[in-house]
């Protein structure tokens, strides 16, 4: 049975590190298309917060993950634009044990995209 509650956390925390990559990646991809004006961060960083809402999977209470978003090289064409969300999981039951022992486990998701 511990096995099993084992290999279910693990599980739960691969999916929610694919969630934040991609919430990562879907707000990078959003940041660096042609518009005018060009996206501010806080706007960047909505749109990660959007994907990952109601995604996650958390045995605790629920956290939101924290989104850096760094423009400063510029918006201009070529620029890279950085993404970088950070979630703590809590897990289920043996990540909760764990957690308790170790301290909380961190994920994070870093995408850089070069501006259109």
């Amino acid at each position: 049975m511990l096995v099993l509650f084992g290999i279910v956390d693990v599980s739960l925390l691969l999916c929610d590190k694919a969630i934040i990559t991609n919430a990562s990646r879907e707000a990078a991809r959003a940041g660096v298309v042609a518009c005018v004006p060009p996206m501010t961060a806080s706007a960047i960083s909505q749109v990660a917060l959007n994907y990952a809402q109601n995604n996650l999977v958390t045995g605790g209470t629920a956290t939101t993950p924290v989104v850096a978003v760094d423009q400063s090289a510029g918006t201009t064409s070529g620029s890279p634009l950085k993404v970088t969300v950070t979630y703590t999981y809590q897990g289920l039951v043996l990540g909760s044990a764990l957690s308790s022992l170790t301290g909380p486990v961190t994920l994070t998701a870093i995408t850089v995209m070069n501006y259109e």
